[in-house]
Parts: C-alpha cells; structure tokens; sequence
C-alpha cells in the first residue's frame, strides 16, 4: 500500500485544503510525507490569491510551520524546497516523486473552473499523464473539507480487466480506513450509445434495447463476483448497476451513496492522456466534489506490497 506521500505546496490556502486528507491518510497508512515547494522561475508574485512564494527562507519556513502544525503527530515528515528556479514545474515534481519513492501524490484542485484548471493548470496534467498514482481533491469554497474521514469507497468499473487495478487499492483502505466499498458499472440508455452501437440502433432500436438489457444483466453478474471476492476478504460491499450516461451516473452514485473518494484504474499513459481530452474521468472530476483517486495500471503490482 502506499507508504511514501509526496504533497506539492504552492503557499496559497487553495493548494493546503489538501492537507487535512493528506494527514488523515498518513495516519491511516502509516506513511512518511515529503512537502515540497518549488521555485518557479518568473513566477507572479501571488498564487491563487496568496503571495507566491519564490524566496528560498520565506518557502522553507513555510513548509517547517505546515509540517509541525500538521504533520506533529505524523511519525516521519520531510520539507524540501527546490532552490533551483526551474520553468518546468511538473518535470521537477515528477523528478521529486521518483528521488523520494513516492508512491502517491496529493494535490488540489480548483472548484469553479473545471477539470482542465486544476491547480498549477498543466503541471497536475502532466502529473496524471505521467503514470503516477495521484488523488485530486476539489476546492469548492476555499476552506479545507470538514470531514476527511474515508467511509466509503466507490470504484467505478467498465468490465475491462485493465480498469480493475483500482479494487486492489479500495480492499486496502477499506481494511485500513473500515470503510465499506461500493461497486458501480454504467450501462449506456439507447439514446446515448456511440461506436459500433450506432447503427444497430438506428437499423434496429428494439434489438439494440434489448442487447443493452443483456449487457445491464451481466453487468450485475460481473459486479457480484468482485463483490463476493471483497466480502470473503471481510469488507462490507455493494454493487450496482446504472443505465444513462457514465460521468453523470457515475456523479449520481457518489452522492447518493455519500461516497468519500472515487477510485478510478487507468491504462497509464494512455489512459490518463484520455482523462484530459475529456473521457469519463476528467468529466467525474469537474463534477464531482468527491476526492478522486487515479490509479495507473503501471502501478497496480505495487499495491499489495
């Protein structure tokens, strides 16, 4: 499981609404933490409406104060300020991900702008892209969340074996954080299919509903074998199966289930440059106020270690 969190802070309010999670899973987990900052090179002076922070002293004092007033009780906790001015901030994360073994990386997210302005715009893109496990929490009035605590899980899956890598990390938080996971996979309604689908409907609409009802009904056979496979591990699960379009269903679920994080399993590289050219991830992400975890296929092998 995850044993090293690597958090990028920028000093603005915004980028901290991560830290009462990020403490939360560092207890949970019993994982060290590094806080890092780096120096932008032609930086603006203020960052989401907080001075920016392109001073060495000034970046190294602030992440001591964010380490000790929230991280006190955190067993091993680093800061680490990138002296360097670097015009490539993302590179320089990612370059911090692999020098300290972090195994996820915590960032925020901007709340009113959508999936594509996530904080540090393109430097969480190329973060995602980059294979790495990362969680995205939404900031939505610019204070940090009230309640942290994981609950429940929901781990959306579409039937493809390499989308699945995300179960093995809800099985572990669930066993660690005792919360319950639910299971969902999205059937398209006939008016939304795309594809190969297309015509059927067109030449055929009856047929195509009733092939769609036949996949809804594996679906829901599909779902319970993962289901039964998490209760003979002794946690608590539940499936379902929706019909609509997936994003929007997906959202639906997390609310109605008053979900605490959206695990989603990408293919890697490829997978996570269709999160950002707007696949269903990337529409979860804008419209949900749920964290959500993005867990690249590459390092799925990691996770029961």
């Amino acid at each position: 499981m995850y044993k090293r969190l690597l958090l990028p802070l920028d000093g603005s309010q915004l980028a901290e609404s991560i830290l009462p999670l990020a403490v939360y899973l560092a207890k949970s987990l019993q994982a060290a933490v590094t806080l890092i900052h780096i120096i932008e090179k032609n930086a603006p002076q203020e960052v989401h409406g907080s001075e920016h922070l392109r001073d060495v002293d000034k970046a190294e004092t602030y992440l001591k104060q964010v380490a000790e007033g929230w991280f006190a009780k955190v067993a091993a906790v680093e800061t680490h300020v990138h002296s360097e001015e670097v015009a490539d901030v993302a590179r320089s994360i990612l370059q911090h991900v692999s020098e300290t073994n972090s195994d996820l990386t915590l960032m925020c997210a901007h709340g009113r702008s959508g999936a594509k302005q996530f904080l540090f715009g393109s430097i969480a893109q190329q973060i995602a892209a980059a294979a790495v496990p990362v969680l995205f929490i939404r900031n939505l009035d610019g204070g940090p969340p009230s309640d942290c605590t994981l609950k429940k899980l929901l781990v959306p899956l579409d039937g493809d074996p390499d989308h699945e890598q995300g179960l093995a990390v809800a099985a572990e938080l669930a066993r660690v954080c005792k919360a319950s996971v639910h299971l969902l996979t999205v059937v398209p309604s006939l008016n939304l299919v795309s594809g190969s689908w297309t015509q059927s409907v067109r030449l055929q609409p009856s047929t195509a509903d009733r092939m769609l009802g036949m996949e809804a009904v594996e679906a829901e056979e599909y779902l319970h074998r993962h289901q039964l496979n998490l209760e003979e591990k002794s946690l608590t699960a539940t499936s379902e199966v929706r019909r609509g379009q997936p994003a929007e269903e997906i959202v639906r679920a997390t609310e109605a289930t008053e979900a605490n994080l959206v695990i989603l399993g990408t293919h890697g590289t490829i997978g996570t440059q269709a999160f950002w050219s707007g696949a269903v991830a990337a529409k979860v992400a804008r419209k949900t106020v749920a964290p959500v975890l993005l867990v690249p296929a590459a390092s799925a092998s990691n996770q029961d270690e």
